[in-house]
């Protein structure tokens, strides 16, 4: 469900339609609905409000501060991996202690970060950022709340670039060791065991995965109970995918189900970390067409949307519906759509069917609330895109479309080049 609708074959956020918004602030840009972001908050978040839990959104799904913000007012937390995100978090008002610390690579100076902060808990992933946040946190005088991120080793069945807790993954903490973890971290005098903590991929479209990881997650608690490790948080990530083509994933819902009958007999607060369920389908990226082309081979569509600024499709090959966003009866044609950059990998979609446009006329691309803005780059020096939020009939930018003074606003020329 979202509020990306035609009328009288306009396409519509909300009350807003996108060739107007288009022409006002120019393209590319991200378009947001506050209606559809909130309502997918609501749903997933409500689907376990018979059990002690916190919704933490994942801030690299979408981590502009007026979202994060929105999500906050609604009751929400965030997921972060990054000092960087910590402080957009705090930025837009998530409290301290509604904030879960995950990734690989924490830097002393982002623990101490942190720590200082007093988030709720750090997701641990090695045996050496443990030691470190031991460390760090006696140097600070203060104990550091910690969960294990343990590594299941539960195939996920989806992009092995977005697989995150199988054996040959580069996250968590193998779960035939966990114990052993558990047990350094218990000996340590600055660190709090709180929770374990999983995470085993992002676009899941079946349950059974996330089944199969709690059930080895609820043998590792009844084992940490016997050691005399209470936990207190059970952080099950999130993952749970959407529709961007033919996909079928669950519906919120009958995630929620499946996981509370698992979770019988367990008493824990349930953390979740869901981006893309609640983002991707809020949000657009509007481009225009600039010039179309016909080779002897293929046919082109080329936009200035690239992509720096969704490099999702090059990156993954995944799929975004494009439509234009004025709709009428037309012939349909076979085309690439692609963007200025100059790579053969850049392209928005491969031999696509859709209408045949012509230059000026604008394209949505569907689905890019999740991923988009946030994986944008600078690359071939084009400022990354403006983005908006539609709030009914009105609409506010909520980032600024980057200007070329910004490119080179923190580079410097050293005395010794000049002339």
């Amino acid at each position: 469900m979202h509020h990306f609708t035609y009328r009288e074959d306009e396409l519509y956020c909300e009350d807003v339609p996108l060739k107007e918004l288009a022409r006002e602030v120019g393209t590319p840009c991200y378009v947001y609905s506050h209606a559809t972001l909130r309502q997918h908050f609501a749903v997933f978040d409500s689907a376990f409000s018979n059990v002690p839990h916190l919704t933490c959104f994942s801030v690299k799904a979408n981590s502009n501060v007026a979202v994060l913000n929105l999500f906050g007012s609604l009751g929400g937390g965030v997921d972060i991996v990054s000092g960087g995100e910590l402080f957009r978090a705090r930025q837009a008002g998530i409290p301290p202690e509604r904030i879960v610390y995950s990734g690989v690579g924490k830097t002393p100076a982002e623990i101490d970060y942190a720590l200082k902060e007093g988030i709720l808990m750090f997701n641990i992933e090695s045996d050496q950022e443990l030691e470190v946040l031991n460390r760090r946190a006696g140097e600070l005088g203060c104990k550091a709340r910690i969960a294990l991120r343990v590594n299941p080793d539960v195939d996920p069945n989806t992009h092995p670039y977005i697989s995150t807790g199988m054996k040959k993954n580069k996250f968590g903490i193998a779960i035939d060791t966990a114990l052993q973890a558990y047990g350094r971290a218990k000996g340590m005098e600055n660190v709090e065991i709180l929770g374990v903590d999983c995470h085993i991929g992002s676009q899941l479209t079946e349950i059974t995965p996330f089944i199969d990881a709690l059930k080895r997650l609820r043998l590792l608690i009844d084992r940490l109970g016997e050691m005399g490790i209470a936990i207190r948080y059970l952080d099950l990530g999130g993952g749970l995918g959407i529709i961007y083509d033919q996909e079928s994933p669950p519906h919120p819902h009958e995630y929620a189900q499946a996981i509370l009958q698992e979770m019988k007999g367990l008493s824990c607060t349930l953390i979740f970390e869901p981006g893309r369920v609640i983002v991707g389908n809020a949000g657009v990226l509007l481009g225009k067409v600039l010039y179309t082309k016909k080779g002897p081979s293929k046919s082109f569509v080329i936009t200035d949307a690239a992509m720096n600024d969704l490099v999702r499709p090059s990156l993954y090959g995944s799929y975004h519906l494009i439509q234009p966003v004025e709709r009428r009866e037309r012939e349909t044609q076979i085309v690439d759509v692609v963007g200025p950059i100059c790579e053969s990998g850049d392209f928005l979609a491969k031999d696509r069917s859709i209408p045949m446009v012509q230059p000026g006329e604008y394209l949505a691309v569907m689905s890019a609330g999740a991923y988009g803005f946030s994986m944008s780059s600078n690359y071939n020096s084009r400022p990354r895109a403006a983005e908006v939020l539609v709030h009914g009939d009105r609409y506010s930018v909520i980032r600024r479309r980057e200007t070329w003074q910004d490119l080179v606003a923190l580079e410097n020329i050293p005395d010794f080049l000049k002339g």
